[in-house]
């Protein structure tokens, strides 16, 4: 879809806020829109469309400072990557789903293909970054340039979208780019390459025993890592995109320079002081100091 040309102009630089998450801006859409049942990550049942009980009139979160106390730990590890508010104040231009209730199923229909659009900016912006994968940065320009437009798209047209098939078509650029950044890294690097786990895609980790281990420029896309030990494991250049932290212990890794790292994998992650983040994402203050 996206033609692979060498790019000869210079790297954007784009910005990251706007898809970052502020709430402010957002009408609770997350706490409506999106269903959960009760479990380890949430005390109740609800269903899609149905406001959460602890959603106040001004859709701020009654009980924001104590959620993991309450048993709503999902709630602090959800991230829209902006969607909530570009949803808000875009696409329904400020009208929120009480005001315009008939609206509101389109609205929560609209919120969940939005996110997945944002995520795969927040992806194809960090793409663009790597030197190495300048060889393809032409058509990484293109697919950011296609997916900013599809957000941009009147709500039933959004509604209408294949998002599925332009998921596919981005994350053959990101696969692409991160084999240049991953070779160049190994390339690199001093000492016998066989001292180094290597993983492939999707990898069963869970519970692993990885503390200390030298991760750099693994490929652990999709891997589950839940409840894994990652204590002082080094992460840097490692493609981590829709890795599985929940529970997985990250004090004191290195995870600099890892790639398609998200601020909804370090919240599922327990974590301390010396953990080491890429400067894009924000220490969970449920981490131990």
């Amino acid at each position: 879809m996206f033609e692979n040309h060498e790019y000869s102009g210079s790297i954007p630089d784009r910005s990251r806020l706007s898809m970052q998450a502020d709430c402010e801006n957002c009408f609770g859409l997350c706490c409506v829109a999106l269903p959960f049942a009760a479990s380890a990550d949430f005390a109740i049942d609800k269903d899609a469309g149905q406001p959460c009980q602890n959603l106040q009139s001004d859709f701020r979160c009654g009980v924001h400072n104590s959620l993991r106390q309450r048993g709503f730990r999902g709630c602090t590890v959800y991230d829209c990557f902006g969607a909530g508010q570009k949803v808000s104040q875009d696409t329904f231009g400020g009208r929120d789903w009480r005001q315009a209730s008939g609206s509101a199923k389109q609205m929560f229909e609209v919120f969940p293909i939005m996110r997945q659009l944002h995520e795969l900016l927040w992806y194809l912006t960090e793409a663009l970054t790597f030197e190495p994968a300048r060889p393809i940065q032409g058509a990484l320009s293109l697919a950011l340039d296609a997916t900013e437009r599809l957000t941009h798209l009147d709500p039933d047209s959004i509604r209408e979208l294949d998002v599925a098939k332009h998921r596919a078509d981005v994350n053959a650029l990101l696969l692409r780019t991160s084999e240049l950044v991953r070779a160049e890294a190994l390339r690199s690097q001093k000492g016998p390459s066989d001292r180094r786990k290597t993983y492939g895609r999707g990898a069963d980790l869970i519970g692993a025993k990885l503390r200390g281990t030298d991760l750099r420029g693994a490929n652990l896309r999709g891997a589950y890592l839940i409840a894994a030990d990652l204590r002082g494991a080094d992460f840097r250049v490692a493609d981590l995109i829709g890795a599985d932290f929940r529970d997985a212990d990250l004090r004191g890794a290195d995870l600099t320079e890892s790639i398609f790292l998200t601020q909804a994998q370090i919240n599922a992650a327990k974590g301390d002081a010396n953990t080491k983040l890429p400067p894009s994402l924000a220490r969970p203050t449920h981490w131990s100091t």
